[in-house]
């Protein structure tokens, strides 16, 4: 909007002064999101949680993201994108100081309930970064800010460290101060020209909804909700489950993880450059019918078969090794981002004038389906005894996202 006059050098010169500020804040916003992942291991244990209780924990932060997103696009076309990210990493701040002083489960809730900031950051820094992005570079630029989803990895990592040396309390005073100084970068280093609100853009309900006037829009929407929610679904997951299946340590278990969450992080970036150059439709399919093939054979639970011989019975035990479950769950995560990249492009693409907007239904729909996703995990998982049903349910749910995508597609 008020950068169209812009030149593609300019362009390329602001983009490179907001575009890593904007890719740093939402890697530390992903982190806070997604702290539980790790930390929520030794909550677990110190609170006694069942599976239920602890599913809850671990969606809570999403649900809030998901109320929060639209709002946070809205206020960013209004008062300017730069105001709202550095509003969300000072909220963020004050959620990590709260950490320190909570000792409840409904302590941990709503705190839990605060990091939805993130989601908030997200839709305002997606506004950020495309007012100074180039048409033929947008899948690119937008795949980039997506790919700092990567801080939600990096908790795999540096929160066990982080505890092991100074116990539960230095994680969140650690992410606090480095949450102040991100907040303090973009005060210094930015100016709200960079991404300037426009106070008389219409925001009512009734405008708001005829950019969402046709079922294929909708479609759009959620087929990025359920593929971006599998993904952070999964990261949430991982951990437990891989130290649980494998009788790993949570810290080992954590560190596997690490390679289904970056991975898929940095394919968004392969996802949103491939869009630009053949288009959004193809980079999708090709990514779902992957993550299908993944899928399948995650889903299948160590069984042992029973062969009656000649004399005897006998056992045969069949399981995935530990490297190849770690190789499907990587290309799992490879495909699941570069399906989300293409499906950014696609979306922000044709919503580039309310970017922000798009941003927000965008997380709404994959905070939504993430929040679901973990209690239902627990819940099936409680109920049918079987410790892959999260693969089998995020295979149906993929398969038909595919199918609806490729007929949306070919029309």
């Amino acid at each position: 909007m008020q950068l169209s006059s812009m030149d593609d050098n300019d362009r390329l010169t602001s983009l490179a002064v907001v575009l890593p500020l904007a890719v740093v804040g939402f890697v530390i916003s992903a982190g806070c999101w997604t702290i539980f992942a790790v930390a929520g291991a030794h909550l677990r244990n110190a609170l006694a949680l069942g599976s239920l209780e602890f599913g809850l924990l671990l969606a809570m932060p999403m649900a809030a993201g998901a109320l929060l997103a639209v709002p946070a696009g809205i206020a960013a076309q209004k008062s300017g994108a730069r105001r709202i990210m550095i509003a969300c990493l000072f909220g963020l701040a004050v959620c990590m100081a709260l950490l320190l002083v909570v000792e409840t489960l409904t302590g941990y809730l709503l705190v839990a309930a605060g990091l939805g900031l993130a989601g908030g950051f997200y839709s305002a820094g997606l506004q950020f970064v495309t007012c100074h992005a180039s048409a033929r570079h947008m899948g690119l630029v937008l795949g980039i800010f997506g790919a700092g989803v990567t801080g939600a990895g990096l908790n795999y990592y540096l929160v066990p460290l982080i505890m092991q040396a100074f116990s539960w309390e230095g994680v969140p005073l650690a992410y606090l101060i480095v949450l102040l100084l991100v907040a303090s970068l973009l005060l210094l280093l930015t100016e709200d020209s960079d991404a300037r609100g426009d106070p008389d853009v219409e925001t009512s309900a009734r405008a708001l909804l005829r950019r969402l006037d046709s079922p294929r829009v909708w479609r759009q929407y959620l087929y990025f909700g359920v593929v971006a929610g599998s993904f952070f679904s999964l990261a949430l997951w991982l951990p437990d489950f891989m130290s649980s299946r494998f009788l790993l340590t949570m810290e080992t278990g954590a560190r596997l993880a690490l390679w289904f969450v970056i991975p898929g992080a940095l394919a968004q970036i392969a996802g949103g450059g491939l869009s630009d150059r053949y288009g959004a439709g193809p980079v999708v399919v090709r990514s779902l019918g992957g993550s299908l093939v993944a899928l399948f054979v995650l889903s299948y639970p160590p069984m042992t078969l029973f062969v009656q011989g000649i004399e005897s019975v006998i056992a045969v035990e069949v399981a995935l090794p530990l490297f190849l479950e770690a190789f499907f769950i990587v290309l799992l995560g490879i495909a699941l981002g570069s399906a989300m990249g293409g499906l950014q492009r696609l979306v922000i693409g044709e919503n580039r004038e309310a970017a922000a907007f798009a941003a927000g239904l965008l997380l709404f729909t994959a905070c939504l389906v993430a929040f679901l996703l973990p209690v239902l995990f627990g819940a099936v998982i409680h109920w049918v005894g079987v410790g892959t049903a999260m693969f089998m349910i995020l295979f149906l749910l993929l398969a038909a996202s595919l199918l609806y995508f490729a007929h949306d597609n070919r029309r």
